[in-house]
């Protein structure tokens, strides 16, 4: 997962250009060409969201907005890379045309050879089974 991290225009409301979007759209198909691209999205500010906090059984809701813009998510996109490297690779090749100082996170997402054991052959079936329903979403 390529995780666009928020910036205080992208958390102030403040919408990409023709520019950028052009160069962004020009990316995606690159990504969707070369057979990686799983899912992207552009995030609204924290200011229209929520966070759920749990303490055991208690649960307690925050309305946005919230603190440090760097810490938070802009956007996302979901790739589907052989390693870190070409992930990598595929970040450096970001649009940035306004050259605004800005950073993506790139992060493994589990697959189920990585939870071992735990994840039973019952449990298997149920996650292909809801991952088979999900996609006949589309």
């Amino acid at each position: 997962m390529l995780i666009v991290k928020a910036t205080p225009d992208s958390e102030a409301g403040v919408m990409p250009g023709t520019e950028l979007l052009a160069a962004m759209g020009a990316y995606n198909e690159e990504l969707v060409r070369a057979g990686v691209l799983l899912a992207g999205e552009g995030l609204h500010p924290s200011a229209r969201g929520a966070r759920v906090y749990f303490d055991g059984r208690a649960r307690r809701v925050a309305d946005g907005p919230f603190d440090a813009p760097g810490e938070l998510i802009a956007g996302f996109w979901l790739i589907q890379a052989r390693s870190l490297e070409e992930a990598v690779e595929w970040v450096k090749r970001v649009p940035n045309p306004d050259g605004a100082q800005s950073q993506i996170e790139i992060r493994r997402v589990f697959d189920a050879a990585d939870f071992g054991e735990a994840l039973t052959p019952e449990l298997q079936a149920t996650e292909a089974r809801l991952r088979e329903q999900v996609g006949g979403r589309h």
